[in-house]
């Protein structure tokens, strides 16, 4: 059973970085995968981030382009979120995802294996 832990969240001036981490175990290695970061807050849809398929391509949402940045470590099965210059609107719940990108690898598709989140929030 896959499994995947969130961690790297907390409150963050406006302005400032944050640096999430998605630990993915009970599977295969982390380059099988495609993985992304999604977002919540209370009331709203949960959004999709970013992207990152098995041979390293990224897409991102526009609302984060430029500012945040998916990467992997695939000797530690690790994914990471780095967030720099956050806003207000940053402030949710992060989640990562995983799955065999048997459709492709991006927001037209749909992930299987989910993480509990960690939650970001941004003050002015």
């Amino acid at each position: 059973q896959v499994q995947l832990v969130e961690s790297g969240g907390g409150t963050v001036q406006s302005g400032g970085s944050l640096r999430l981490s998605c630990v993915v175990s009970g599977g295969e290695t982390i380059d099988s995968y495609c993985m992304a970061w999604f977002r919540q807050t209370p009331g709203k849809e949960r959004e999709w981030v970013t992207f990152l398929n098995r041979g390293g391509t990224t897409t991102y949402a526009d609302s984060v382009k430029g500012r945040f940045t998916v990467s992997r470590d695939d000797a530690s099965n690790t994914l990471y979120l780095q967030m720099n210059n956050l806003k207000l609107d940053d402030a949710a719940m992060y989640f990562c995802a995983a799955d065999y990108p048997i459709f492709g690898c991006g927001p037209g598709g749909s992930l299987g294996h989910w993480g509990q989140g960690t939650q970001v929030n941004v003050s002015s």
